[in-house]
């Protein structure tokens, strides 16, 4: 550690580290539990109650499909697996909202953030890429990553990159890349996308399922 920094500077990393770790983990926990408790059950009378559920449950997965690492989607595929054709466009519309929120957040974290973040958890590498980056246009830095990608997919991966991150939103499993929130997140830290493109590539990539439910049923979710 150079003898002119803080000696406290790690150890604010590592407590942020430490503190993001407990978030991811507390949102997976909401989530899991969510899921488990996730029951509507319509009945003369109780209807109010029940839209009033769909609401917050919507909101919830909106929320939690934002967060990194989270499995957010399973809980919009469970509201189209219970309540069928009539939640689908809600499903939708919510799904749009949850990886235009991580994108946003995304756009707005200053790269210098990141950067000093990387440094202080000794990843001196990241940081530099970052620091380097971070004044360039978005021709300048795509033309900078794909120079520097060190294997032959990577570049075709950012040349392509809006199908990339259709192909990525749809891969089951996906949270174990993030997840829709994480590669929303990563999409607009990279600055790579442009807002409506973004938008746009989105909104086709996650309307295959609930379109599916909407004309079809819930039953092709089985």
């Amino acid at each position: 550690m150079p003898a002119n920094q803080p000696p406290n500077i790690r150890w604010g990393a590592i407590v942020r580290l430490v503190g993001l770790i407990i978030v991811l983990v507390a949102a997976n926990l909401v989530a899991r539990h969510f899921m488990e408790t996730l029951n509507f059950t319509v009945r003369p009378g109780n209807e109010d109650a029940v839209n009033r559920a769909i609401m917050i449950s919507a909101t919830l997965y909106t929320i939690l499909l934002a967060v990194p690492f989270v499995p957010g989607a399973e809980i919009g595929i469970g509201l189209m697996a219970m309540l069928g054709p009539p939640i689908a466009l809600l499903v939708y519309l919510c799904t749009v909202s949850g990886l235009c929120i991580a994108f946003v957040l995304g756009r707005l974290l200053p790269l210098s953030v990141l950067a000093n973040f990387s440094r202080d958890i000794k990843l001196e590498r990241t940081s530099r890429l970052l620091r380097e980056i971070e004044p360039m246009s978005k021709q300048q830095r795509l033309a900078l990553l794909v120079d520097r990608a060190p294997k032959r997919f990577i570049p075709l991966l950012l040349r392509y990159r809006y199908l990339a991150l259709a192909v990525a939103l749809n891969i089951p499993g996906n949270y174990l890349i993030g997840g829709g929130g994480g590669i929303a997140l990563f999409a607009g830290v990279s600055r790579l996308y442009s807002v409506s493109a973004y938008l746009l590539t989105i909104a086709l990539a996650v309307a295959p399922v609930p379109l599916a439910v909407f004309f079809f049923g819930a039953d092709i979710l089985d």
